[in-house]
């Protein structure tokens, strides 16, 4: 029933899917580069990474960026699923190294490879420097900023999430949607959209109103999605943090229901999504092709994200 879920909303997905050319050889690359940073420590740990195609996911994101800029992409993403590994399920870090593990990366980030923190430290540390070299070295200090913060935002969510388990607090549907809007690191990979495309934006034009709302919902699309396709691990693992079972909590019903409901309200977000994206206006010539360009990656998010589910070997759930 999920697979057939998953598949029906694949299928009447407006956006197309794209991927880089570079995908295998960017692959290929990452699961060379890896072992050296001490990533993953054993040969079970390094078959997983390889089946699990972060690269590959990074290439759906950023279809039109250059090979060397999609290697630091790839191994900005493998951090943060590396980092979602380390902090989810029975084994998962513990708040309070989670929090120092946040504060240890966001200050790494804002003041290079030289601030050095307790919390954080070993093969998670030497992929971070790595892959932040080209963006540190390259972008202007507001972008820079701009996602440190969304980096910030990301794990506090995630430090949010593992108190609330800790706790065994299940989160209303409200509070859910919020929390996953952290969790999802969909913030994290739209202003790598100005990295990967050369055309970073003012604050003023990021921070749009009607931009920021066409962010927040393509957030929503990308994380209702992988929710489904992770309720089976989910209802081991998660706490009650999915949307399926918040929902199914919340209102007494059956999951299989649930899973119904949150497939009409993504459809009906996704109808929203189309029609907000068409209704941005002109920012003048200067801004345009940087809108543009972000636009895009937004919607590559939503539909990269849906396309990987398929084919990452991430999700015990078969959906093709």
């Amino acid at each position: 029933m999920v697979e057939e879920v998953l598949r029906s909303l694949r299928r009447g997905c407006p956006i197309p899917p794209r991927l880089s050319p570079h995908a295998q050889p960017v692959q290929e690359w990452l699961l060379d580069r890896l072992p050296r940073l001490g990533l993953p420590p054993d040969a079970a740990g390094r078959r997983r990474l390889g089946q699990t195609e972060f690269a590959r996911y990074a290439c759906r994101l950023y279809p039109d960026a250059a090979e060397p800029d999609l290697r630091t992409l790839a191994m900005i993403f493998t951090w943060f699923f590396l980092v979602d590994d380390a902090c989810d399920g029975p084994d998962g870090l513990a708040p309070e190294r989670i929090r120092a593990l946040r504060e240890g990366a966001t200050a790494l980030l804002r003041d290079g490879p030289r601030r050095r923190h307790p919390g954080f430290d070993g093969p998670l540390r030497r992929l971070l420097v790595e892959a932040w070299r080209r963006p540190r070295r390259r972008m202007p200090a507001r972008w820079r900023s701009r996602f440190v913060n969304a980096v910030a935002h990301h794990l506090d969510g995630t430090w949010r999430e593992a108190v609330a388990k800790a706790a065994g607090r299940p989160p209303s549907v409200t509070e859910y949607v919020e929390l996953r809007r952290a969790t999802s690191a969909a913030y994290v990979s739209y202003p790598l959209v100005e990295f990967a495309t050369g055309r970073p934006m003012p604050d003023a034009v990021y921070h749009h109103p009607l931009l920021r709302r066409i962010g927040t919902v393509g957030n929503d699309l990308l994380s209702w999605y992988n929710d489904i396709a992770s309720l089976q691990r989910d209802r081991v693992t998660s706490g009650g943090h999915n949307l399926v079972l918040a929902l199914a909590a919340e209102r007494g019903m059956p999951v299989e229901t649930a899973v119904e409901l949150v497939a009409q309200r993504w459809r009906e977000e996704m109808t929203r999504f189309v029609a907000l994206r068409a209704s941005v206006p002109s920012f003048g010539p200067t801004w345009d092709p940087a809108v543009a360009a972000h636009l895009d990656g937004v919607a590559n998010a939503v539909r990269g994200t849906v396309d990987w589910t398929v084919e990452s070997a991430r999700y015990p759930a078969p959906v093709t």
